[in-house]
């Protein structure tokens, strides 16, 4: 048997006694108090003899109901709680003074006094345990963890996007219009990544040849010449890259209008 479950059937078995218990000394305590009525003004009328003691034992049932009610609700109840400790105390004094006497109260045994105060105080101790119980019940019931539903799993989701959101802010704060996406947890096909990698760590995008040749031309006005190696290092002090090939397409180009303009032309060096 499990832990959970042996747990169990100990409150449950302990529930069982605590109702006997509460029911048998109750109905002592209430037959008691018939007694007392019937030697006391009620004798005549065994109907007003038994019903008296509801007078009285009516408070604890109203009280003890309200209570569990209030302990199912997880709320105090002060009204039930005075009703029923009114409703008791009221039981274990009356059942000791109607003990009987033979008009001289140092003849009486004191277990006399001891018998007639049990019923209605065990009655009170045991719906005490039992209130405790239930309480117990409702604590482990309301404090279980509940599942990831509903809000709590749109909560869970913005979580994960706030690194997205994060990166949108600082874009829009910085005047990007197209910040950078995020993708969180989101496979992709190794294909994708191969582009991606190159485009990171391979060469710069190669230009057009009028945009070397103009690169070109204003590096020929600035050293009122042009060479190969001119040509190339203005290349590449744009972050761009030229081979052999266009190197010397460019030149052709450039060198009809740079002489023409009085620039010197070099293809050699």
């Amino acid at each position: 048997m499990r832990e959970h479950d042996a747990e169990w059937w100990a409150v449950l078995t302990a529930g069982a006694v605590i109702v006997v218990l509460t029911a048998g000394a109750f109905w002592l305590s209430y037959a008691h108090l018939a007694e007392v009525a019937g030697q006391h003004g009620l004798g005549s009328s065994p109907m007003r003899r038994w019903a008296w003691p509801a007078t009285l034992d009516a408070f604890i049932v109203a009280g003890e109901l309200l209570m569990l009610h209030a302990g199912l609700r997880q709320v105090t109840d002060r009204w039930a709680i005075g009703l029923t400790a009114a409703g008791s105390i009221g039981s274990i004094v009356l059942n000791v003074a109607g003990v009987n006497s033979t008009g001289n109260a140092s003849s009486v045994p004191f277990l006399d006094y001891v018998v007639a105060a049990v019923p209605p105080t065990a009655a009170m101790l045991a719906f005490a345990v039992l209130m405790r119980q239930i309480h117990q019940l409702v604590d482990r019931t309301t404090n279980r963890p509940e599942p990831l539903t509903g809000q709590r799993t749109e909560g869970a989701v913005q979580k994960l996007n706030a690194p997205s959101q994060e990166l949108e802010r600082a874009a829009t704060s910085t005047g990007l219009s197209d910040p950078l996406p995020v993708e969180i947890d989101q496979p992709t096909e190794p294909t994708a990544q191969v582009p991606q990698a190159k485009q990171r760590g391979g060469r710069p995008p190669k230009a057009t040849i009028d945009e070397l040749a103009e690169i070109g031309r204003i590096a020929a006005f600035e050293h009122r010449k042009l060479t190969r190696d001119l040509l190339r290092e203005a290349v590449e002090d744009k972050g761009l890259t030229i081979g052999s090939e266009r190197l010397t397409k460019v030149m052709k180009i450039l060198r009809p209008e740079l002489e023409a303009d009085g620039v010197a032309v070099s293809t050699s060096g």
